[in-house]
């Protein structure tokens, strides 16, 4: 199959969540099973001088965006005979600091930015020579492509388009702007309703994506049940009860090849199922990294996030303040909210023997702390689906996890399944039932035989991308049979 995918951070190009680690591993598993594929994605800041292999390629584009025409490049990297990345320049919207936001704050002009993506994504899905059968789109940024196909097709002759996929990542983040902002689509009024892109009066382009969309899906079974309640479905849920028939959810891959601690140079000691030693060692190693007390012995929990009430960081950190008290240490590395950052900072000045924060991404650091933890902390919310817990099962490390979204999907309590148990799991969103799963994780910790079971059946556990590819070639068929 010809598959062409957009989105607006991939992995190792840009990132700044989950969104970037999917679409790079998706296009290199439908690229391993034998399909074409094309990622569309735009050319930020730096991505020129940290590839340099990437070419400019002989493709101006001169796009409507409102009244006025604003032109692009593209650029492409080839991956493989079978896989190329189309990069698109337009320097006055991607040549940033940030991919979203300055300072925590969303750039004024994200509509255009993004509108003008999203019609660059259409451009080349009508006019690369490899004519894509499939265009697969992810999250707000590209939300608009479904629509703008379809109505290419309607009314400027698309004879042979393309089917769409559309992936919501993140329900809660829908791309909404206000009504003025969809002139700069150069679509007729007729798609600004309430069966269309329209939302209490604004624009809403994750609405745009779930109405027009062949077919959509979400990153975990759980999620796509969850987003069609009032309590998960962030105002959408009766249009994605309406499409039901037409959502599907694939719980994310990981991908292996990246994810491991057999080959890993960001591991200072390798490990494996049958041999656990460079376990401990990286556990020493980390807490001599990050300034703590080296002891193989204390309980190490740890947490890479982001800090938004999302992800259940304010719950950790009441949890927190009652568990310090016990023989413990943690580590956290992450950014987002002032608040939360200056909060969990306060913490590792409290407890400098105890907690130790790294605020902002550094990609070695977040292997070495998988690697490293005995436990980590994802006590979310909501989440749709969810990485780390994967991650952490891959290192041996035990998650403790909310039911909730893909975390119930891929964690399995020892309620549910004594033989398989590889995590700890709580439902109540409070810090007293998140302290009470650290409590059960200290009693596992002084068993070694039950945490070693717990270990093996963690580093056991299959979340390879080639599962979740067979699943998104059937939902693609899906998609064209629509």
């Amino acid at each position: 199959m010809r598959i062409l995918l957009g989105s607006s951070e991939v992995h190792p190009y840009s990132k700044t969540g989950g969104l970037a680690d999917m679409v790079g591993a998706l296009a290199k598993a439908l690229d391993h099973a034998g399909h074409e594929v094309g990622v569309v994605t735009p050319l930020y800041w730096g991505i020129r001088e940290r590839f340099p292999a990437i070419k400019k390629l002989d493709w101006h584009m001169d796009l409507p965006l409102g009244p006025r025409q604003v032109l692009g490049e593209v650029w492409t990297l080839s991956l493989s005979p079978k896989s190329t990345i189309y990069f698109i320049d337009q320097p006055a919207f991607f040549q940033r600091a940030g991919i979203y936001q300055k300072a925590g704050v969303d750039y004024p002009d994200n509509a255009e930015r993004f509108i003008y993506f999203s019609k660059a994504i259409v451009h080349l899905a009508r006019y690369l020579p490899w004519e894509p059968e499939l265009v697969h789109l992810n999250d707000w940024q590209t939300g608009l492509v479904p629509l703008l196909i379809q109505h290419q097709k309607l009314k400027e002759g698309w004879g042979s388009r393309p089917r769409t996929c559309f992936t919501i990542h993140n329900l809660a983040y829908q791309g909404v702007f206000p009504a003025e902002q969809y002139a700069l689509t150069n679509l007729p009024p007729d798609y600004f309703n309430l069966n269309g892109v329209e939302f209490h009066s604004m624009l809403n382009c994750v609405k745009a994506g779930i109405a027009y969309g062949d077919v959509v899906t979400t990153v975990s079974p759980r999620y796509a049940r969850e987003i069609t309640t009032p309590e998960f479905g962030c105002g959408l849920d009766g249009l994605l009860r309406k499409r039901q028939a037409s959502l599907f959810g694939i719980l994310n891959g990981v991908d292996y090849e990246e994810w491991n601690t057999t080959r890993n140079p960001s591991l200072p000691h390798l490990y494996s199922l049958r041999s656990l030693a460079g376990k401990e060692q990286d556990k020493l190693e980390l807490q001599k990294e990050l300034g703590l007390p080296v002891d193989a012995s204390i309980p190490l929990f740890g947490s890479i996030t982001r800090l938004a009430d999302q992800k259940g960081v304010d719950i950790q950190l009441g949890a927190l303040e009652e568990m310090l008290s016990s023989q413990i240490q943690f580590v956290l590395l992450g950014s987002g909210s002032p608040a939360y950052e200056k909060a969990y900072q306060g913490l590792a000045r409290r407890y400098p023997d105890k907690v130790a924060v790294r605020i902002g991404f550094n990609q070695g650091l977040s292997h070495r702390i998988e690697a490293g933890g005995d436990f980590y902390l994802m006590p979310s919310r909501f989440e749709p689906c969810g990485l780390n817990q994967m991650y952490s099962l891959r290192y041996g490390t035990i998650p403790i996890v909310r039911v909730t979204g893909g975390l119930d999907d891929s964690v399995i309590d020892i309620t549910e399944d004594p033989k398989q148990a590889n995590g700890i799991k709580f439902t109540e969103y409070s810090a007293r039932a998140l302290a009470k799963s650290m409590r059960k994780a200290l009693v596992l910790y002084g068993e070694p035989k039950l945490l070693r079971h717990y270990r093996q059946n963690a580093m056991s556990a299959d979340f390879s991308w080639e599962r979740a590819v067979e699943q998104y070639l059937k939902v693609y068929q899906a998609a064209q049979s629509r």
